[in-house]
């Protein structure tokens, strides 16, 4: 277990949310955010702090972020299926439930299909890939047998797809995840139908649509192309740098917008340039961070 890990465990198992332990450290929600999806590390002086809190040492918590390099890996088991693609396709997969989801693209002409764990060893008798498709379209299926429950794969597997950026054009991916990961993706349109604790999107372009009944919290670190949030009665968080905050655009039923700088909910000086209103017309090139469906909300956390 590594340092990120390691907080979120002991920050939930006392019972405090990210905006609590943050004001407790006497650092910015962001902060927790970071540390906690392994995109920063505390200093010494947090550090000291942090084991304070919960009542360690600040050699368990050290010990406790260097163990990958210190100690031998846990064997990752893997089952990986490989398919040719020749030209142009919609993809269209369903996944049900897994721990971790990672989409990008490939520079071959093949789509990858990878799962993984590091506690179950027959992968193979455990899940089938089942592909269906003609010229135009491809049905991947991901098919759970008996041996194991929902809650098992949760907690246990990861799934890696690599699409063909050559001939993938549109995805439609259906899951249920604790994180989802686009990193490196460059497609015209990623449609995702499913729960997601988590999602991180880096050095990707295209449309990106996601659609849940719940809560998203999203880490970008910048909107090359649209991303929407399709909600019913929900809330996305978005955590992205205040200068790479694109036009914002509320085109749900009775939606609603906010900004966010440092916990605070705020009147961002730029938003009235940025938001752009549902008459206007839309440009087809411009980057575009959305909110739509019904009764829902964006907040923009602008970092």
């Amino acid at each position: 277990m590594n340092f990120s890990e390691r907080l979120r465990e002991i920050r939930q198992k006392e019972g405090l949310s990210q905006e609590q332990l943050a004001e407790k450290i006497g650092v910015s929600r962001q902060a927790i955010t970071k540390w906690e999806t392994g995109k920063g590390l505390p200093d010494i002086e947090n550090l000291v702090i942090i084991a304070e809190i919960f009542k360690t040492t600040l050699d368990e918590l050290i010990l406790t972020s260097k163990q990958i390099k210190a100690e031998a890996k846990p064997e990752l088991f893997t089952s990986e299926t490989l398919y040719d693609i020749d030209c142009e396709r919609h993809f269209n997969i369903n996944l049900g439930s897994a721990r971790a989801l990672t989409v990008s693209s490939g520079t071959d002409e093949k789509l990858h299909i990878c799962l993984q764990s590091d506690t179950l060893e027959d992968l193979d008798s455990i899940f089938k890939i089942k592909l269906d498709g003609n010229r135009n379209r491809l049905d991947v299926n991901c098919v759970k047998k008996d041996k194991i429950s929902r809650y098992e794969a949760e907690e246990a597997v990861s799934i890696n797809i690599m699409l063909p950026e050559k001939y993938a054009e549109h995805c439609e991916i259906a899951a249920s995840v604790k994180q989802l990961e686009i990193a490196g993706l460059h497609i015209k349109r990623l449609e995702y139908d499913g729960d997601a604790e988590q999602i991180l999107v880096s050095e990707s372009s295209g449309s990106i649509e996601l659609t849940s009944k719940t809560d998203y919290e999203i880490t970008i670190d910048r909107v090359r192309g649209r991303l929407d949030a399709n909600q019913w009665k929900a809330k996305t968080i978005v955590h992205i740098p205040e200068a790479e905050c694109p036009a914002v655009r509320n085109n749900g039923r009775r939606c609603e917008v906010y900004y966010m700088k440092d916990g605070q909910v705020v009147e961002w000086e730029n938003a009235e340039r940025k938001v752009i209103g549902e008459n206007r017309d839309k440009e087809e090139n411009e980057d575009v961070l959305s909110i739509s469906g019904i009764c829902s909300e964006l907040i923009v956390d602008l970092q």
